[in-house]
């Protein structure tokens, strides 16, 4: 048995779970798979803007296509982004050859996405009004042997916890590429000042400039979306693995007022991440990291524009056109690293799960929105 769930791939044949057009979510697993009673599914942010976009704000219409695309492809997966998001419920049948340690009556939060999930929707999503991206919904849904899955804790509120864990690969990764970008090691350029980095090949970053003591650099990050969950959890995870400016970029007056209330960012910018220059602008000398976590299309010039020579954009939006980076990088001999956050860091459910119960703002932005909801 196929411990990635090629079995359940009703067509195409030949591909992963993921790339199905159809699964086969029937309710009988085999030894290695795990069966969840489903309570909530969380749609993510580009999945649900787009839907919510494509029905003009009909929360009915809204349902209704979810109810089709989970009928038609036994899972949760946007045709137009190609994105679903993730799921909470209780264990209701383990296979004697699972790995995945997880019990009956576990209630979990799935960490894979609901694109490669199969599911089943029993109740019609009847109470769900199609107007938020947390759906209550009764129904069963399978994990396989490599499926990710985290037991929820105790001391969060369920819907709380499902909000974090849907977005924990981003501070996870985010905390990573801080860490790394701030450990220069000893006869690298960038300790020898701008003159040297420059005479490397490149443009003196502010990393390169600022370099501490023991071979620590001072690192300046900007998070597009700085004032949404996966935005604000980075910003946080960020600052905890030591960087020193932090920009948040927010597309209102009125979430930077909620971002400067939550104290994740040395500064803020209200700037629209889809134009270029004006982002760029906004946030004025060019930054080490760059993290995108804004859930509409065409970010990826103005992330570009705002990350120093050498530095690293990280793309978690499901919105990211990857051609439009790679191409829009060559175009303006951007000399970057750009990174595909792919949801999985080990660790990352404990980490965000952890900054969400330690750091006061983070938990302010993610009840107001809850709470919004």
């Amino acid at each position: 048995m196929s411990a990635i769930g090629l079995e359940r791939v009703v067509s195409p044949a030949g591909v992963l779970p993921q790339a199905a057009e159809r699964l086969d979510a029937s309710a009988e697993i085999a030894p290695h798979e795990v069966r969840v009673r489903v309570e909530r599914l969380n749609l993510d942010a580009a999945s649900y803007r787009q839907l919510w976009g494509a029905h003009g704000g009909d929360g009915d219409a809204v349902r209704a296509a979810v109810l089709e695309i989970v009928a038609a492809r036994g899972k949760m997966q946007n045709p137009v982004t190609g994105s679903g998001g993730m799921l909470v419920g209780v264990v209701d049948e383990v296979g004697p050859s699972s790995p995945l340690g997880l019990r009956v009556g576990d209630r979990i939060a799935t960490l894979v996405s609901l694109t490669l999930t199969p599911l089943v929707i029993t109740d019609g999503l009847a109470r769900w009004d199609g107007r938020s991206e947390q759906v209550p919904c009764e129904g069963h849904a399978i994990l396989f042997a490599r499926s990710i899955a985290a037991v929820l804790p105790d001391d969060l509120p369920p819907e709380l916890s499902l909000a974090v864990l849907d977005v924990c690969g981003a501070p996870a990764l985010t905390a990573r590429v801080v860490t790394a970008a701030a450990s220069v090691p000893p006869g690298h350029p960038a300790l020898a000042g701008p003159a040297a980095t420059a005479s490397a090949g490149g443009s003196a970053s502010p990393s390169s400039t600022t370099a501490a003591d023991g071979g620590r650099a001072d690192v300046s990050v900007a998070v597009l979306g700085g004032g949404g969950k996966s935005g604000s959890l980075s910003l946080a995870a960020a600052r905890r693995a030591g960087a020193t400016r932090l920009v948040g970029v927010v597309p209102t007056e009125t979430e930077a007022a909620a971002l400067k209330s939550a104290g994740l960012a040395t500064e803020i910018a209200v700037a629209d991440a889809r134009d270029p220059v004006a982002l760029a602008a906004a946030i004025g000398e060019p930054v080490d990291v760059t993290v995108v976590c804004v859930d509409v299309p065409g970010c990826e010039h103005g992330a570009i524009l705002a990350t120093s020579a050498g530095g690293t954009v990280v793309f978690f939006s499901m919105a990211t056109s990857f051609p439009a980076a790679a191409l829009g990088a060559e175009g303006l001999a951007a000399d970057l690293t750009m990174l595909i956050g792919n949801g999985y860091v080990p660790g990352h459910a404990e980490l965000a799960l952890d900054l969400v119960r330690t750091d006061p703002g983070v938990r302010m932005l993610f009840d107001a929105r809850l709470d919004a909801d």
